[in-house]
């Protein structure tokens, strides 16, 4: 499918998401008549006190959960949407630490500073850019993060390719994101409305791995793995991945 029209109707997508309520799989208008996928990851103990209005439902995984964050650190989430990990991510890097998010949708990062200012978050930054080219100095970021968004982009190998440019020696990443298996309908493959609801876009998950080791990194790590009943068929599915790597030292 051409590109320009996938990335259009993904940043037509979010943008009605962030004036309104429709998550990225709920019942919303994202997935149709479809089954939403159920259940949604919810952020649980780790939400406490960050400004309502963040979580927007997009999630399909908890990366910032064992991203190993630490005091001082320079965090870069891709795809940052209303901010809900960008604020978690800010909250663990601390007052000497700063967390940025990018996002390509005007909207989302409009939102997303509204949070900011009524959350009271001073170590945050929000950029409108695209993740497969980042506005971010080379060798600048300790920790990338990104939940549920690399599968919306065409050219994954270049989004890896950035999050390694970015990425100091011995940073790492922790990214949670849809994958595939098994032999997926084309009819599915190309469904633009499946495609900005996180399925049609969903790479098999040995090439998402593989394009991982291509791209440098070393210390590939699955941290979990979570198959879905939606859109499943007898010899294909769709799943869930939490997964960590590090950029090597010099």
């Amino acid at each position: 499918m051409d590109k320009t029209t996938l990335k259009s109707t993904v940043k037509n997508h979010y943008a009605s998401v962030a004036k309104g309520s429709s998550s990225c799989c709920g019942t919303g208008d994202c997935c149709g008549d479809q089954a939403a996928i159920n259940p949604l990851v919810g952020y649980g103990d780790l939400s406490v006190n960050l400004v309502d209005g963040a979580d927007l439902g997009l999630g399909c995984g908890l990366p910032t959960l064992d991203a190993g964050i630490r005091p001082g650190d320079t965090v870069l989430d891709l795809g940052s949407g209303a901010g809900v990990d960008v604020f978690l991510a800010a909250r663990a890097a601390g007052p000497q630490g700063k967390a940025i998010g990018v996002d390509m949708t005007p909207e989302m990062i409009a939102r997303a500073w509204d949070n900011t200012v009524r959350g009271g978050y001073t170590n945050v930054d929000f950029r409108l850019g695209e993740i497969e080219d980042l506005p971010v100095t080379a060798d600048s970021v300790d920790v990338v993060l990104s939940n549920c968004v690399i599968n919306l982009v065409p050219d994954k190998a270049r989004v890896f390719a950035e999050i390694f440019r970015v990425l100091k020696p011995g940073g790492r990443f922790s990214i949670s994101d849809m994958v595939t298996y098994g032999e997926v309908p084309q009819e599915i493959r190309e469904d633009l409305t499946l495609w900005a609801g996180c399925v049609a876009g969903a790479l098999d998950r040995e090439a998402y791995l593989e394009i991982i080791r291509q791209s440098g990194f070393s210390e590939l790590h699955i941290k979990d793995f979570v198959e879905y009943d939606y859109l499943k068929g007898e010899n294909y599915g769709l799943a869930s991945i939490t997964v960590q790597a590090r950029k090597e030292k010099v």
